[in-house]
């Protein structure tokens, strides 16, 4: 995931430089393309969370995002956002490794 002041722009850009136009999917102020089964996301900048320019936040699939969310939290990690529910099967969060990377669960 990638954060900008203009998510619709960064992804315009991206999807048509990296992906060769791809077609954009826009979700609220969230904006994604898909290449090669990969999501490429642009969110609004946060410029506490998650300014412009902070490296883009990787997002690791599970099959039971509560239960590997509380796994993580008893082997260190801290919540940075979330979860939070992206449509009616999907669900997504931010954590913060013991060593200060943010990552991200996806899942249902």
């Amino acid at each position: 995931m990638f954060f900008s002041t203009t998510p619709d722009v960064v992804a315009s850009w991206w999807a048509s430089n990296l992906a060769g136009g791809v077609p954009l999917v826009q979700a609220g102020e969230f904006w994604y393309f898909l290449l090669n089964g990969v999501e490429f996301g642009f969110h609004p900048a946060d410029p506490i969370r998650n300014p412009i320019g902070g490296s883009p936040v990787v997002y690791l699939s599970t099959a039971d995002l509560e239960n590997t969310r509380e796994s993580l939290l008893i082997l260190g990690c801290s919540m940075h956002r979330g979860p939070l529910i992206v449509d009616d099967s999907r669900r997504i969060c931010q954590m913060i490794d013991p060593f200060g990377n943010t990552f991200g669960l996806d899942g249902p």
